[in-house]
């Protein structure tokens, strides 16, 4: 589903859709914040640090763009006996760049796949079906990003982990 909502960026001036988009998502470490997000459903600071090894004040500084950019919101959250948290959630904006990071995803298995083979594949959530990102004529071929998933491997290190 495309909308037509306008999100805040750096580049907004740029003329190219392309400079305004890395504007927000042109850093290493955003895409890996997005991946986590989108594929593997973290959600709090502490989640990502864990998982990607980033340090703290630069994982702040790459959440706070994605939120004042509205490709993730806060949600305020407070577990037994400590204070108030946020989290961290991909809007329908942030949802729709799991095509970007699929594509990406693809490029590499094709074109750079890791010695031990490739780690995670591109399937439909309710039949499991390989995908492929591309171009399509009709847009009725479209998958939405709610029906896809990606699926480690048993050559990713963590195929075991959830």
């Amino acid at each position: 589903m495309v909308t037509n909502r306008v999100l805040a960026t750096p580049a907004e001036d740029a003329f190219c859709s392309i400079e305004r988009t890395l504007g927000i998502v042109g850093e290493r470490w955003t895409f890996l914040i997005l991946r986590e997000a989108l594929t593997n459903g973290a959600t709090r600071f502490a989640d990502f640090v864990d998982v990607l090894g980033i340090a703290p004040n630069i994982l702040t500084a790459r959440l706070n763009t994605l939120v004042e950019s509205g490709v993730m919101e806060k949600q305020e959250y407070r577990e037994n006996g400590s204070r108030a948290r946020q989290s961290y959630h991909p809007t329908e904006a942030g949802k729709q760049l799991l095509v970007v990071l699929g594509a990406l995803g693809q490029w590499g298995d094709d074109y750079i796949p890791p010695k031990c083979g490739v780690t995670q594949s591109r399937e439909t959530t309710d039949g499991h079906q390989p995908l492929r990102v591309g171009f399509v004529e009709n847009p009725k071929d479209l998958v939405d990003v709610e029906d896809v998933t990606f699926v480690r491997l048993p050559s990713h290190p963590k195929y075991n982990a959830a």
